[in-house]
Order: C-alpha cells, then structure tokens, then sequence
C-alpha cells in the first residue's frame, strides 16, 4: 500500500492533533504596532558638518564624569556647559578639562537646569548620561532645541519612547545616536568585518549577554562609605529598576554587535520574539541581609524584584534567530555579546575569543591569529592602540566618542542613528511584555517603516569616510 502525506497523517494521529507546524504561522500579539509614517529617513544621513563639535554634558557621575575627559581629548572638541543634580560632581566635572580652551559653564541645584543648558545657543552636541527615565525627556527637547544627541544605553524604557525618539529625529533631522561603547569592542569589530567578509557564509543565528554579577560583592556594591555612595546606594534609581520590572532590561550590550552582524534595519528586520524569566533567587534575600546592616535597605525588603535569568528569542524576517540572557545577580563570570554563527562559520568571544569553521573545534592559535590578521578592520588600525591609551572600559569607550566627533567633524552618517537606538532598547519593554504574558510572542515594531528593506549598510569600520580626527593638544 502506497502511503501519501494525508495516508500518513491518520495513521500517525497528527491531522486530527492540530500538530502540523509551519514556521511563522503561530499567533503574534501585536500591543505596540504604531502607524507611524517616516517623514524623513534619518538612517544614512549626513549632516552638515561642523569644524568645531561644542558639547554639553548632562549627567555626570561615574558614567557621564568619563565621557567629559575622553570627548576632551578629541581634536575640534569644546566642552561648553556640564549639569547636574549633585553640585560637587559638576564642580569635578569642570575642574578636570577647565583650560585655556575649555572654560565650560556649571548648571546644577534644580532638577530642571539641564533644559537651560539644551537652550543654549552655542551647543552642538548634548551628551546625557543620567539615570534611564531622563533619557529620552532630555534628548527630545535638546533634539527641539536644535541638537544633535547621544544617549547613554539604554537609550528608552518603553515602546512609546522609542517612537518618540524616531519621530522627533525624523522631524528636527537631528542625529540621536545612543552610545553603545560595547559595539566598538576589538573582537565585535573584528567578527562584525568577518560577517561582512563572508567568513561565516550566510548568518543564521547570534547570541548576546548581559550576564555581569552585581549583586554577590557586599564590599563594593552595597557598603555605603563616609559620603552616603555605594554602588547601588549612589544609584538608588539603578536599584529601583529592578523591582518590579521583570525581563531583559539591559538589553543593549549584547544586541549590538548580533544587530550589525545581521544587517538589521539595513536589510533585514527583527519580527517577533518570546521572553521567558526564572524566579528571583537573591536580590529578595539580599535585601534581608543588606536591612540588617543599614536601615537604608529597609524599605526594599520584601519587594518584587525580577528574575536572576532572562532568556528572550527573537526571529528576523529572513529566518534568523537571535538568543538574549541577561542575569545581574547570580555569582558567575562576565559575558557580554557572544555568538556569531552561519552556514559556514562561527566566532564566540567568550571565554576566550575563537572562530571555527567546522565541528572539529575552535581553530589553534596560530590559525586564530593569521585570521585577525587578515580581517582586522581599518578603525581597530587606526585608532585602536590611541583608544586603549585614553581608556575607559578598554578602550571601546574612547572609540565610540572619537568616531562619533569624526562623523560630526566630517558630515557624514553616524555609525549608529536613532532607528538603532529604538530597536535596541525596545527589547526591553518587549520581554517585559512576553514575560508577563507567559512567554507569549510579541511582534517587534518596525522603526524604520520599511525602509529596511532598502537602507544601505551602516557602521563604517574600513573609514572609508573620514578618519583624520586626532587627539587634541591639551
């Protein structure tokens, strides 16, 4: 008896099951579609270009106090104006680049001084490094004030936000980069020009972590010294984010490089995505043990806080998969982006970096080094050890605002514009969504509105434009 498909199907029980599966035909839930029509498309755009970049930096703790030094030291940079809430970190702040050249003005002691400060006319570019909430209420109105901005990560806390950020880029056409210092990491740089390259044949899946303990150390994370400072207690609103929210929340270090490796909103697009966490197996207990030494944690004992382990799937709309994790809390080493694998290869960075090109195992280290040879890109060449000199997490945060001021200097599109600062971030609320939801899935908006499908790449690792910026002489 010969046996057909439908044959097969009775004799099996499936038909009758419901159990015949085609790919991207399960339900999608749609919350955050949005109508929007893209009024111009700020991806690939160069604007005019500016000899001098003035700077105004809003934000300047630990985070925000880095970027004033390393922004100083680039050539055709004028720090103009710095603000923040606290008095003695604005003083700080001055007091490190305060020159011949830089004699920025102070704004502090309110917690609405930061608009005088957009409002100014002799500013070009504003720097905000404050905690997630002010991201995008600041970058809108310096973006309405006419300036460009870069926004630290993540750059938005919802999918409203996001949408706000495209729509007031697209209308002052201004730049809204957020700085994501991990996508100039040396070995995501180098896998990014392997993936152009074709070393790993066609892309099918990425992997990206935010896997970075912050909970274990009770020295450094939760002892508050002489001026009321730890780190959680200096960053009670760090903490906060943490309760009740619960998903990927710091979507961003991990996405990255998988995102440019992809070619995502520049010929392919994310689709839709399943997030699932696991229970919170600490930080409720943390805060026990923390309210026993010092009433300050008090109040955070017995709170929600969200799961240590987020795992959240996306699939793109060309069939690829990407996996993100993010856990803070759980005592294991550090991972950030991770995986890069295709049809014909595979980079991992960590515990080590390697590539394969087959199952038989990473390739030996001479083999390894003749690759980074080959395809280290013209950026790592060239700025690479002047990054490392300067510093600030290796050197990928000096990178990221060098190359950010040569776009400026040199009219040219920026490595990263606000269609990538919105879908980044937009993991966020997204896996808070499907979380709740029981791991349901969610279909991802489409900030560019379909012009993905047409925007050229991004990200110019081989400066073929620009390129000439040097270190300032001071």
């Amino acid at each position: 008896m010969k046996i057909n498909r439908k044959n097969f199907l009775k004799i099996a029980g499936l038909a009758g099951a419901g159990m015949i599966v085609k790919t991207g035909q399960a339900g999608k839930n749609e919350p955050f579609q949005n109508s929007h029509s893209q009024k111009f498309n700020m991806h690939g755009y160069a604007a005019p270009k500016l000899e001098k970049v003035r700077i105004g930096f809003i934000g300047v703790g630990s985070r925000g106090g880095g970027h004033v030094t390393r922004f100083n030291r680039i050539e055709g940079v004028e720090v103009k104006a710095i603000c923040d809430l606290v008095p003695e970190r604005v003083k700080d702040a001055v007091d490190s680049v305060k020159s011949a050249v830089n004699k920025p003005d102070s704004y502090t002691g309110s917690e609405n001084a930061w608009k005088k400060l957009c409002e100014r006319e002799d500013i070009d570019l504003i720097i905000t490094a404050t905690p997630w909430a002010l991201h995008v209420p600041i970058a809108l109105y310096a973006m309405e004030q006419g300036k460009h901005v870069g926004i630290e990560v993540p750059a938005a806390k919802t999918i409203e936000e996001c949408w706000q950020m495209v729509e007031t880029s697209e209308r002052t056409r201004k730049h809204c980069m957020m700085l994501a210092n991990s996508a100039y990491g040396d070995f995501n740089i180098l896998t990014l020009n392997l993936a152009r390259e074709g070393f790993f044949g066609e892309i099918v899946h990425g992997e990206g972590t935010y896997i970075h303990d912050r909970v274990s150390n009770t020295e450094s994370r939760w002892v508050r010294d002489k001026n009321n400072n730890n780190w959680f207690g200096f960053r009670p609103w760090r903490l906060k984010e943490n309760i009740k929210r619960n998903g990927n929340i710091y979507p961003t270090h991990g996405l990255g490089t998988v995102c440019q490796a992809m070619d995502l909103n520049y010929g392919d697009q994310m689709d839709y995505m399943v997030s699932i966490s696991s229970n919170d197996f600490t930080m409720a207990d943390k805060m026990k043990e923390n309210a026993k030494m010092d009433d300050f944690y008090k109040p955070y004992v017995g709170l929600n806080f969200r799961g240590n382990m987020n795992t959240s799937i996306i699939r793109t709309h060309k069939g690829r998969t990407i996996m993100l994790q993010h856990d803070i809390s759980s005592p294991r080493p550090d991972v950030r982006f991770n995986i890069i694998s295709g049809t014909k290869g595979i980079a991992q960075k960590y515990p080590h970096p390697a590539v394969a090109t087959s199952h038989d195992g990473w390739l030996p280290e001479n083999e390894f080094n003749a690759v980074v040879e080959k395809y280290t890109p013209e950026i790592n060449k060239k700025v690479g050890a002047m990054s490392k000199e300067i510093g600030g997490h290796g050197g990928v945060d000096f990178m990221m605002a060098w190359r950010l001021i040569d776009c400026l200097r040199n009219g040219i599109p920026l490595d990263m514009d606000v269609y990538d600062a919105a879908l980044w971030s937009s993991i966020a609320a997204l896996s808070e969504w499907s979380v709740a939801h029981d791991g349901n899935p969610v279909k991802v908006p489409d900030f560019t509105s379909g012009a993905w499908r047409t925007n050229k790449r991004n990200m110019d690792i081989t400066l073929q434009k620009g390129g000439n910026t040097k270190l300032a002489e001071r």
